[in-house]
């Protein structure tokens, strides 16, 4: 069916009746704007207008379908033409429509998709609910558009595209879990317990992810891609493991105390810096005196200030070889610790380091006995008083 010339057609009766498209559009009871259409060859009338507008235009109805006029003894070969161009222009008009409608869908998927993800938290169940939803709805739509007569078939495509793109979702959340430092938003299982601190469990299909210190100023991560710990064997510290521990701080391992920039960092990076600090270098007695802008009872939940000192004094004299003290000096208290005292009295502390620091050595010894409130009450008694 040709539409254009069946608009130029429409727009020649017209005009041959003298009729403007508005008077037209007012005896059909459609705007001019639609005949506009009609005769621009944008749209063809809706079947319902055919025979009116036949009518209004002085023309057979197979005329108006064939664009033209038609002569008498060729009436009946047109006829059956037209009625097989209009079937056939109806099927595309449907077919246009359903393939919009499916557009639509898609869009509609898509934007559900990436919403869930952009609009709420990570640590809420709804992200991965509405984003999952979202994929679905996108997969219905592209189930519609898909040009294959077999059903199952078409069935197989959906299924293995909606795999397809899940697995794209579950990359990028894999990614910002890594970069970010978060929950997983696509997670089966989300466990909270309460022992040294608040620990929460999020399990996901192919690794499982820990968050230490829940909603405090210590919160960490911890990936566990091999699924090797469970609650109970995660390694739990008191401090910000990611910046306190020693797979971090052992990049300020040095011979010498007089590098500043390379103290203040390490300083930075162990406990008590969250409530800031200062240092100096006694450079006669290689002796390291930080002051903290805190009191030494202040936030002492569970021996935190205890537990801060005997873990920093193991980490400085390890890393930092020539330093002979520490003072460690808070509004109101100081206190005070030798190496040759740390050395001797700190147990184990020659295996963490014998030529080169052994960091497992380093976490069994020190990171792991921090929350063993016997053994600070002990230490610190010994070391510092």
């Amino acid at each position: 069916m040709d539409v254009k010339k069946i608009g130029e057609f429409i727009a020649y009766n017209r005009k041959n009746k003298k009729l403007t498209q508005e008077q037209l559009g007012e005896k059909l009871g459609v705007s001019n704007k639609t005949i506009s259409r009609w005769e621009n060859g944008n749209y063809m009338p809706d079947l319902s207008l055919l025979k009116p507008l036949s009518e209004e235009l002085g023309i057979t109805l197979n005329e108006l379908l064939s664009g033209e006029k038609i002569e008498s003894e060729k009436v009946i070969e047109q006829a059956e033409t037209s009625l097989i161009n209009t079937i056939d222009y109806s099927k595309q008009r449907l077919e246009k429509e359903h393939n919009k409608i499916s557009i639509w869908i898609i869009i509609i998927g898509i934007i559900s998709s990436i919403a869930a993800l952009t609009i709420f938290e990570a640590e809420s169940s709804w992200s991965s609910i509405y984003s999952i939803i979202g994929m679905i709805i996108f997969i219905i739509g592209l189930f519609r558009i898909i040009k294959i007569k077999s059903l199952l078939k078409r069935i197989g495509v959906s299924i293995i595209i909606f795999i397809g793109i899940f697995s794209i979702f579950y990359l990028f959340d894999y990614i910002g879990v890594v970069s970010r430092k978060r929950p997983p938003i696509y997670r089966y299982i989300t466990k909270t317990e309460f022992r040294e601190s608040k620990i929460i469990t999020y399990n996901n299909l192919f690794y499982n992810v820990y968050r230490i210190n829940a909603d405090t100023f210590n919160e960490y991560y911890i990936i566990d891609n091999k699924k090797e710990y469970t609650s109970d064997t995660i390694p739990i510290s008191p401090f910000n493991r990611t910046i306190s521990g020693i797979n971090n701080i052992i990049k300020y391992k040095n011979k010498y105390v007089g590098d500043n920039s390379n103290l203040g960092n390490l300083l930075h990076d162990l406990p008590l810096s969250e409530y800031g600090l200062t240092f100096k270098i006694d450079s006669k007695k290689y002796g390291v005196i930080i002051n903290y802008n805190t009191t030494d009872w202040y936030k002492n939940d569970n021996l935190y200030i205890e537990k801060s000192l005997i873990y920093n004094s193991a980490s400085i004299f390890l890393l930092i070889d020539n330093v002979e003290y520490i003072k460690y000096n808070f509004s109101g208290s100081s206190y005070t610790i030798t190496r040759e005292q740390f050395e001797k009295d700190y147990p184990n502390y020659s295996e963490i380091k014998i030529n080169t620091v052994n960091k497992d050595k380093f976490n069994q010894y020190v990171e792991q006995k921090m929350n063993d409130y016997e053994f600070i009450e002990k230490q610190f008694n010994l070391l510092f008083n």
